[in-house]
This record gives structure tokens, C-alpha cells and sequence, in this order.
């Protein structure tokens, strides 16, 4: 007995970000890996005396600290994310012809 597999069809079509829209999303993630860096350079995410969990407790306490720079990026951050967004989109805009 053949059975045919079932006909592929096409997945309907997602819009792609508006390109501010994706800038905005760029400049809020680079916020977020800005703040990553600062806040393990300020020692959060150590865990030596929290539950003596060993590697796999550090490596899940950077993925927290991750989290916790996204988080603090979508409520508003620092304002860095707004600054690089208004240069990306200062540069995004066509130059006038003289």
C-alpha cells in the first residue's frame, strides 16, 4: 500500500518588519547585551555560596542575567537603545540631492 504524502502547500505570507521597526528592535537588543555585560561585570549572576550547583548553575545564572537585561531594555533601560535608534535612523533617511 503507497501512501502519498499530503500536498506542501505555501505558508502564508508574514509582512516583514517596517525597517524602523527593526531598527528599533536592533537598537533595543544591543541596549540589552550592553546591560548583560554591565551587570556581570557588577557580579550579578555569581553563584558560588547560592546552591553550590556547580558549571550548569553558572551557565543558567548568565542565561538569567540575560533575561534580566531584556527585561530592564523592554521597560525602558537605560535610554541607550533611544540614542542609537535615533542615529541608525538619522543615517537610515535618503540624502537630498543638492
Amino acid at each position: 500500500m503507497h501512501i502519498s504524502p499530503a500536498p506542501l502547500h505555501a505558508a502564508p505570507a508574514v509582512p516583514a518588519p517596517s525597517r524602523p521597526t527593526a531598527l528599533a528592535h536592533a537598537a533595543q537588543e544591543f541596549e540589552a547585551a550592553i546591560l548583560t555585560e554591565v551587570l556581570l561585570a557588577a557580579g550579578a549572576g555569581k553563584t558560588e555560596t547560592q546552591f553550590a550547583g556547580g558549571i550548569g548553575e553558572d551557565q543558567f545564572a548568565s542565561l538569567l542575567v540575560n533575561a534580566q537585561a531584556r527585561a530592564m531594555s523592554a521597560a525602558g533601560g537605560i535610554g541607550l537603545a533611544e540614542i542609537v535608534l535615533r542615529g541608525l535612523l538619522a543615517q537610515d533617511t535618503p540624502e537630498q540631492a543638492p
